[in-house]
């Protein structure tokens, strides 16, 4: 699909972003869903709660490490194909879950639509970016983007609340009737677009291995795994620092959800006026936040403000970060647009489990100082990777 001008074109082009989003949207809210309804299908298949808790590992699994390795291995497939062909064994891996009687069988599922959702959200990076002009690449990575950002803030508690009424199967059935949905739009509405990166695997991986990516990638993990180090222990903090209970801690959670939503729209914005500009005053941002809550933290109002900022700018860096290496890679950013997912995966994974380290260790209040200190080791690399130079 060429870029062109006119409003007709421009309308084609929304409506394939939208349809790109539809897709993130569903593949978010499946991800996340599994959380509410944990012990439902702890009861329902006579595991323990812990071990259903690798449900959502082997998902993460599936995304930081099959995403990559499909998209290698699909490098040369036209994008549109790969796309649908994605989404309907992302689905098929739902029905497999929605019926499954066996819970091994529903680890097997998680890791199979974890990999699908890797390859289909690089695969949609690199269709968003290919049909708009090179001045709205942010934006159209931040659409993308938001698809997930949205799942979080509104689509997993409604998919919870869903669980809840019909069941942990019926969940998983309304997500294969949304993806559906999604199939059909994607179908319509997306045009074929080609490989956008150079032909063959190795010669993408020369670009999209190169150190100046990687180095970015070093980045993205160590941003994403500081906030999550505190963020995934959140609610103890406010429970005995902050000293909010019950429906109070609903509230919090639903404006740093509804935060990072409009974060990622907007730093599609700012990633197309700065990008890497945008990733340190992000970072800056982030430990003025983190900071906030270990200082004020027994204040329930700076409290809700420093969560506000920080749902912005800890997602709204999400787009930049993409931006940066899809850049970075050059021709290698077929291959490329798949590796931040990745990198972000892995250090949500890591900076939980340090967060849980430090739980255990010091007390609530040490999660915030954890995410606090890995955000502050990041600033400098940060900073640092404004001077490396996009790939011509």
């Amino acid at each position: 699909m060429s870029v062109t001008s006119t409003p007709r074109a421009h309308q084609r082009v929304g409506l394939a972003l939208a349809a790109l989003f539809s897709g993130t949207f569903v593949m978010g809210m499946a991800e996340l869903l599994v959380v509410g309804v944990l012990d439902l299908i702890a009861k329902d298949l006579e595991v323990s709660l812990s071990s259903t808790g690798t449900l959502v590992t082997s998902y993460a699994f599936g995304l930081a490490v099959g995403g990559p390795v499909l998209t290698a291995l699909t490098i040369r497939v036209g994008r549109r194909r790969l796309l649908w062909l994605a989404m309907v064994v992302y689905l098929l891996g739902n029905v497999v879950m929605a019926l499954a009687a066996h819970f091994a069988v529903l680890v097997v599922a998680r890791v199979l639509t974890g990999s699908m959702q890797g390859l289909f959200i690089g695969v949609a990076f690199a269709v968003g970016i290919s049909i708009v002009t090179p001045d709205r690449m942010g934006r159209a990575i931040s659409i993308v983007i938001g698809g997930v950002a949205v799942s979080i803030a509104l689509g997993v508690p409604i998919g919870t609340l869903i669980g809840q009424g019909l069941g942990w199967r019926g969940a998983f059935l309304t997500v294969i009737v949304l993806g559906l949905i999604a199939l059909v739009a994607l179908l319509a509405l997306v045009p074929s677009v080609t490989v956008t990166g150079v032909g063959g695997l190795r010669a993408q991986a020369q670009f999209a291995l190169a150190p100046r990516v990687l180095a970015m990638l070093v980045i993205g993990f160590l941003l994403l795994g500081g906030q999550y180090a505190a963020l995934t222990y959140i609610t103890p903090f406010l429970q005995q620092v902050t000293g909010v209970s019950g429906a109070w801690i609903s509230a919090f959670l639903l404006a740093y959800g509804a935060a990072t939503a409009v974060g990622a729209f907007a730093g599609g914005w700012a990633a197309d006026r700065n990008a890497a500009r945008t990733l340190v005053l992000a970072n800056l941002v982030l430990i003025a936040a983190l900071g906030a809550l270990w200082l004020q933290g027994t204040s329930p109002v700076l409290v809700a403000l420093a969560l506000l900022v920080w749902g912005l700018v800890g997602f709204g860096l999400v787009p930049s970060l993409q931006y940066r290496v899809v850049s970075l890679a050059g021709p290698g950013r077929d291959l490329a647009a798949t590796l931040p997912a990745s990198a972000v995966n892995t250090g949500i994974a890591i900076g939980a489990l340090v967060g849980g380290w430090s739980l255990d260790s010091f007390g609530p209040a040490s999660v915030v100082v954890m995410g606090l200190l890995v955000c502050a080791v990041a600033l400098p690399a940060t900073w640092a990777s404004g001077l490396l130079k996009a790939h011509p």
